[in-house]
C-alpha cells in the first residue's frame, strides 16, 4: 500500500480555514433580542451594535465588532453584542430610536448613551477597556452617588402598578415633546415653501417688468458713451 502523505489542495486548505473562522467567530457572537435581552444584559454593562446587514458600513465595521466581542466573552460584567434591526432586534431598535446603521451605544442598558468615538479596532478596545466597568444601576447601587442611590430606593419601594403609571407619564412627556417638534418643523417647512414661492414670484415679475431690458439699454448707453470720448 501508498503510504505517501496525501497533499491538500491550497484551495481547500483556504476553504477551510474560512469555514473554521466563521465557527468560531459565530461561537463568541451574540445577538441580542426581546426575548433575550434582559437575561443577557442583565448586571452588565453593555457596547452594543445596531445594524442592518445590508449596510456598507455595518459590513466594513464587521471585522473589527466580531473581534472585540470574542475579546470580551465569558464577561460576567461586561457585554458586547449585535441587534440586527431588519430581524429578531428590530423591535429594540425602534424603543432605543435608531435612524442610521451601524449605530454604537453603550452604558447601563436601562440607559444607554451614544457612541460617538472611532470605529477602528484599537479605538472600540481602548473605549470597551475604559469604559466598560460596573456603573451606578438598580444591580449595582452600591456604586451610585448618595443622591442617585436615593433615587433608585425611593422606585424601589414603589409598588410595580405605582412605577408603571410614572414611567407612562415620563414617556408621555417624551411623546409630546416630539409630536410638538414634528408640528414646529411642519410649520417651518410651510413658512419656507411659502417664503421661496414669494422670493421667485418675485424676482420673476422684476424680469419680466424689464429688467433684463434695462440692462442691456444701460450697458449701450457705456459702449456709446465711450465712442463719444473718442
Amino acid at each position: 500500500p501508498d503510504n505517501s502523505a496525501q497533499l491538500i489542495p491550497n484551495s481547500t486548505m483556504m476553504k477551510l480555514a474560512a469555514f473554521l473562522l466563521a465557527v468560531a467567530s459565530s461561537t463568541s457572537a451574540l445577538e441580542l433580542t426581546p426575548d433575550n435581552f434582559a437575561a443577557e444584559t442583565d448586571g452588565k454593562t453593555v457596547f452594543l451594535k445596531f445594524f442592518a446587514p445590508w449596510c456598507g458600513h455595518c459590513k466594513a465595521l464587521k471585522p473589527d465588532w466580531d473581534k472585540l466581542m470574542e475579546e470580551f466573552a465569558g464577561s460576567s460584567t461586561q457585554l458586547i453584542a449585535d441587534i440586527d434591526c431588519t430581524a429578531g432586534g428590530e423591535p429594540l431598535c425602534g424603543e432605543h430610536g435608531i435612524q442610521g446603521f451601524p449605530t454604537l451605544k453603550w452604558g447601563d442598558p436601562a440607559d444607554l448613551q451614544d457612541y460617538e468615538g472611532g470605529r477602528s479596532y484599537d479605538d472600540l478596545k481602548a473605549f470597551a477597556d475604559a469604559n466598560l466597568k460596573p456603573l451606578c444601576s438598580v444591580k449595582n447601587i452600591d456604586l451610585c452617588e448618595p443622591e442617585k442611590k436615593t433615587l433608585i430606593e425611593s422606585y424601589l419601594k414603589m409598588d410595580k402598578d405605582e412605577l408603571q403609571s410614572l414611567v407612562e407619564k415620563e414617556e408621555e412627556k417624551i411623546a409630546n415633546a416630539e409630536s410638538n417638534f414634528e408640528s414646529e418643523l411642519e410649520k417651518l417647512q410651510a413658512a419656507y415653501e411659502k417664503l421661496s414661492t414669494e422670493k421667485d414670484q418675485t424676482i420673476a415679475d422684476v424680469k419680466n417688468a424689464g429688467l433684463g431690458m434695462m440692462k442691456s439699454v444701460l450697458k449701450s448707453k457705456d459702449a456709446s458713451d465711450g465712442k463719444d470720448e473718442l
